[in-house]
């Protein structure tokens, strides 16, 4: 696996050589540093830990501080580890954007946009009730019957409802990388990506 945590920056559109228009995200991937290289004997598992995105080092802890200061870097805010990573990099190195390729498919987590408490027209996509017609009243959102009387004389589990809507971890997969920008570590991949602009996301594959 290689992977980088990355910000988002926005959304936009590019034309394709064939003349086709495709949304695209604009996603800052890196630069990241890696803060320690894991192996097989000391700790039974191969993998790196990078970091992302400066902090003040009066808001970081004494551990954190010393942690990084391991790989001559100031404290990050966004650290993660790589399990088995194809690009073999030491302790204090950088990780660009330049590790993918354009036109190379990658998976992309992120944190969807939290949207509160919501009804089932909004959270699962009801049509509602019906039209106001057959003595319905005030009833064009309402999620209808939820279950049996006599039998089962329960509602079941997973049953689709009003609740907390977003704020989940979500994982795209198959995005492909259209353009990268190494001067700026831009990265404009096809389609839309989980979260708000200027939230932390991790691109892997």
């Amino acid at each position: 696996m290689k992977g980088i945590i990355g910000k988002k920056i926005g959304m936009t559109s590019i034309f394709e050589p064939n003349g086709k228009q495709t949304a695209c995200t604009i996603i800052e991937a890196g630069p990241n540093v890696v803060t320690q290289v894991k192996s097989q004997e000391t700790d039974g598992y191969t993998a790196i830990q990078v970091a992302f995105s400066d902090k003040k080092e009066k808001h970081a802890t004494k551990a954190a501080t010393n942690h990084f200061a391991k790989a001559n870097t100031s404290p990050k805010r966004f650290v993660k580890e790589f399990r088995n990573p194809d690009v073999a990099k030491a302790l204090g190195e950088s990780i660009t954007c330049e590790i993918f390729a354009e036109g190379e498919k990658v998976d992309i987590v992120g944190t969807s946009k939290g949207k509160g408490f919501q009804g089932v027209v909004k959270r699962h996509g009801f049509s509602g009730v019906g039209e106001a017609t057959h003595g319905q009243h005030d009833r064009s959102r309402a999620p209808g019957s939820v279950g049996g009387s006599s039998y089962p004389s329960r509602v079941f589990k997973g049953m689709r409802m009003a609740g907390q809507t977003g704020n989940e971890r979500v994982k795209v997969k198959g995005l492909k990388i259209l353009k990268i920008f190494p001067d700026k570590n831009y990265i404009l991949v096809s389609g839309s990506v989980p979260g708000h602009i200027g939230s932390i996301v991790l691109i892997q594959k």
